[in-house]
């Protein structure tokens, strides 16, 4: 099975940090986001994954070359921004008759294995995978038949006509001719103008259960770092942690340093006396001085945070101090 990763976007809620970062390396307890993505293609069975950028496109080359995917990873890297469904269309050459697509911006361990013999199963031209919401009246609503069949796309319709809580979750299984149907050189969106065109020719949805998040915002981007430390999305590091906490190679943590789970503290970080650390990522290369306090916070690599400063809900870009 074949795969495309959805990369290109620039991340704009997520300024400053992603004016040097691509979104989805941006790390989540540790890793790069999309080192998490193709895990989850490689518990479904995909073994070539193509990677569709732009923005930062040579961080992303640079991301994935520091880890072994145990797939095949080809780059796809548009000229201009393209859309959900231009972006594919550029990498059509790198296509073959059947791949799935998946949103470069969102952590989740739904099943594409079911998705993948739904889609079998009905003969379907395109399969989008549809995650139940607690509080749909934020997003685009779809409407489908008991056998999955489309029928219906809503875009955020007012609270009285909810009649749905399934939404599109970023996750597509397409037959090589819906490309067919995607104008060349120039933007276009899969979400508003291929899906609705083919309602009744063969679009299918299927509700997957499970965990699912777009990390595309500060308060949601710590979210899903939280949520991997404290095993709530089904991930490597569940493997690896045989409890919320990893301190790197060559640490200094000074005696009266408290360190609270969850936690990652990156390799060759200081920790001062009497610091506390409390569910919060330290990428490599911090320094933590004397009484200071980090809680629910995020820092890139190479930051210091100076004797006494307290930090709650914060991410701090790289080589920064606070």
């Amino acid at each position: 099975m074949q795969a495309v990763i959805l990369a290109g976007g620039e991340g704009t809620r997520l300024r400053p940090l992603t004016y040097t970062v691509p979104k989805p390396v941006l790390p989540l307890a540790g890793r790069p986001h999309v080192a998490y993505v193709i895990d989850w293609l490689v518990r479904h069975g995909v073994g070539d994954v193509v990677v569709s950028c732009g923005h930062l496109a040579e961080g992303m080359r640079s991301a994935l070359a520091g880890i072994e995917p145990g797939v095949e990873v080809r780059y796809a890297e548009e000229p201009d921004a393209r859309g959900t469904a231009g972006a594919i269309r550029f990498a059509e050459d790198l296509l073959g008759g059947r791949f799935l697509v998946l949103n470069g911006d969102v952590l989740c361990d739904l099943d594409l294995t079911a998705l993948i013999e739904q889609h079998e199963r009905t003969g379907a031209r395109a399969t989008i995978a549809l995650y139940p919401v607690d509080d749909p009246s934020g997003y685009g609503l779809i409407h489908r038949e008991e056998d999955g069949k489309i029928t219906e796309f809503l875009e955020k319709p007012p609270p009285d006509q909810i009649d749905t809580d399934e939404i599109n979750a970023g996750a597509y299984l397409l037959e090589r001719s819906v490309l067919d149907r995607i104008p060349p050189d120039r933007a276009v969106s899969i979400e508003r103008e291929i899906f609705p065109e083919l309602i009744g020719d063969g679009l299918y949805g299927i509700r997957l259960e499970g965990y699912w998040i777009d990390i595309g915002t500060p308060e949601r981007y710590l979210e899903a770092n939280w949520d991997i430390l404290e095993s709530r999305v089904e991930t490597v590091m569940s493997d690896r942690l045989e409890s919320p906490m990893m301190v790197g190679e060559g640490c200094e943590i000074s005696s009266g340093a408290e360190l609270r789970a969850p936690c990652v503290v990156g390799r060759d970080s200081v920790i001062g006396s009497n610091a506390v650390i409390e569910r919060s990522v330290l990428l490599d290369g911090c320094t933590v001085g004397e009484g200071a306090r980090l809680v629910n916070s995020i820092l890139s690599e190479g930051v210091t945070v100076e004797a006494g400063a307290e930090l709650d809900g914060a991410v701090v870009g790289e080589g920064e101090r606070v």
